[in-house]
């Protein structure tokens, strides 16, 4: 139990230093920089104690209760601007904190306020979805409680608050040199508290969290994803998810047959159905299905529909489906209108099942947010993928499945233009230094804003940056006089293209196009009748992201 409580712990604080802390960050570092010495000590208490019991029994307290399941987190939100208020006016803050007064001998005002805003954060805090937490959601939403599954989630809330504390008390130090601020500098921090509760009513950290991509989630693969943690996870669960085995025993080019899909069960309601009626995989056979597990908070789930609604765009006229099984992760992600609003607000315009209950979850054996299971026309699963990543891969699997059942599969793909090309072209090429190859030119600095000049030439399929960059772990950032030089050989040329700008392609030094980029999608920059060798030259505007080259 010891080392699955270390894995939890890490899990933790790696969580704490993903994108999904940005909503409380703001919060954390106003409410540490209003207090004495003791104030952070009592946020990070009121968050791991809330955040603990109620990821363990809110769904079921408020089920009981016939309350909405997403009522504890509307106090919470409240509770910030409660807490705001009383920051602005330090006489209501006196008042309000009497009754926490038992906590110390001494004045309960940094205690009590501060653990009452711990306890606000904990309800509102939505970490990255990763095996450890998904296991404890699972366990929860069945109500198999046990004393190895508290632990695992005090361990993990543990973990995540060590990073946030160092935060809080980082913005109290600086809070101090500024003390002369006095009134101002607290009304203001009152402010921050405020306006941060209000960015997550309306989910406005999202947009910020989906650009800046999964940056930990390496970190997540070393500590979560590995053979003991895996195991560990598991034994708790009951078992593992049967798909994935059999993937891994399974070898050869051909897709494996990795069993029967399980059908929808459990289902609490549908959306964008026909009447909302419920559907099926026995209504679905003759089809290619893809059984999306997600949730609407999961900023993990959230990076993967743009490549979502590319494939369902470019193959739902060949047969091709998907549906999403929305499995919540927190009880506010229950509540019909909550999914529903989040549905039309992301796009999803495929059926939408809920499974409130964790049937379907439970049938499939799942233990991720997102997972993929690629189910053929006659009702097989052929292919799965966990989390995110590995797009290409996935819909070659979609083409080869479409192709196998007899449909006519468009030549252009949504990302990976043709699952069998007749000569030889440029293979997928990445643009983040995870995962970049063939590169040639100033050496890349990770995550800083940096300088680079093309060299004198590029060999086959080669690519190179000049003007300022900033290279992420998944994609480049233009910063100032970007361009982006490629030696390809295809027929049609390909990039997946991010923010909001102007790209100019340039053919062998003629300009050919510009693209306007409004969105992340994929975006054709090149198209002919026949494969060609060129040096394809792209200028960006301040701002763009640019993800990855695919060929056809």
């Amino acid at each position: 139990m010891l080392v699955l409580l270390a894995i939890g712990f890490a899990a933790g604080v790696i969580t704490a230093v993903s994108p999904c802390v940005l909503p409380v960050l703001p919060v954390i570092l106003a409410g540490g920089a209003t207090g004495s010495g003791r104030r952070p000590f009592a946020i990070m208490a009121g968050l791991v104690a809330s955040f603990t019991v109620f990821t363990l029994t809110a769904a079921a307290l408020l089920s009981a209760l016939g309350l909405p399941q997403d009522l504890l987190r509307n106090i919470a939100i409240a509770l910030l601007f409660v807490v705001a208020a009383t920051l602005f006016w330090p006489r209501l803050g006196v008042w309000l904190e009497r009754p926490l007064a038992f906590m110390t001998r001494r004045s309960s005002r940094d205690l009590g306020g501060g653990f009452v805003l711990g306890v606000s954060l904990g309800l509102v805090f939505v970490p990255c979805a990763g095996p450890v937490l998904a296991t404890i959601t699972v366990l929860s939403a069945q109500q198999r409680f046990s004393l190895d599954t508290v632990l695992l989630t005090l361990a993990y809330a543990l973990g995540a608050a060590g990073p946030m504390l160092l935060i809080t008390i980082g913005g109290q130090r600086v809070a101090q040199k500024l003390r002369a601020g006095g009134d101002n500098l607290r009304r203001a921090m009152a402010v921050v508290i405020a306006l941060s509760a209000v960015a997550i009513i309306f989910d406005a950290e999202q947009r910020v969290q989906t650009a800046l991509g999964g940056y930990s989630t390496s970190l997540q693969k070393h500590i979560e994803d590995t053979s003991v943690a895996k195991k560990r996870l598991a034994d708790l669960r009951g078992g593992g998810n049967a798909f994935a085995s059999a993937k891994k025993q399974s070898n050869g080019s051909r897709l494996p047959d990795l069993g029967r899909a399980p059908e929808f069960v459990g289902i609490s309601h549908w959306l964008n159905t026909s009447g909302e009626r419920p559907a099926s995989l026995r209504s679905l056979r003759g089809k290619v299905v893809l059984v999306d597990f997600w949730t609407y908070s999961c900023i993990n789930c959230i990076r993967t529909l743009p490549h979502l609604r590319s494939w369902y765009s470019a193959y739902r006229n060949s047969g091709f489906v998907i549906v999403g099984v929305h499995t919540p992760e927190f009880a506010f992600e229950h509540v019909l209108s909550n999914v529903r609003g989040a549905s039309r607000r992301l796009k999803v315009t495929w059926p939408v099942a809920l499974d409130n209950d964790y049937k379907t979850w439970s049938a499939y054996q799942n233990e991720y947010w997102p997972a993929e299971y690629l189910i053929d026309k006659t009702g097989r699963v052929r292919h799965v993928h966990f989390g995110e990543g590995e797009y290409a891969e996935t819909e070659q699997a979609i083409r080869a499945l479409l192709a196998e059942g007899g449909a006519s599969v468009p030549r252009r793909g949504a990302a990976v233009a043709d699952s069998a090309p007749t000569e030889l072209v440029t293979p997928e090429t990445y643009l983040g230094y995870v995962r970049i190859a063939r590169y040639a030119g100033s050496p890349i600095r990770e995550n800083k804003v940096a300088r680079y000049a093309f060299p004198s030439a590029l060999g086959q399929s080669e690519l190179s940056y000049d003007g300022e960059w900033r290279i992420g772990g998944e994609r480049a950032v233009a910063v100032s006089d970007a361009r982006l030089r490629l030696h390809f050989h295809a027929r049609d040329v390909y990039v997946v293209l991010g923010g909001k700008g102007r790209v100019e392609v340039l053919v062998d030094g003629k300009a050919t196009r510009s693209i306007q980029v409004g969105s992340d999608q994929l975006y054709t920059v090149v198209s002919g009748p026949r494969s060609r060798d060129g040096l394809l030259e792209l200028r960006f505007s301040p701002g763009v992201n640019a993800y990855s080259f695919t060929f056809g």
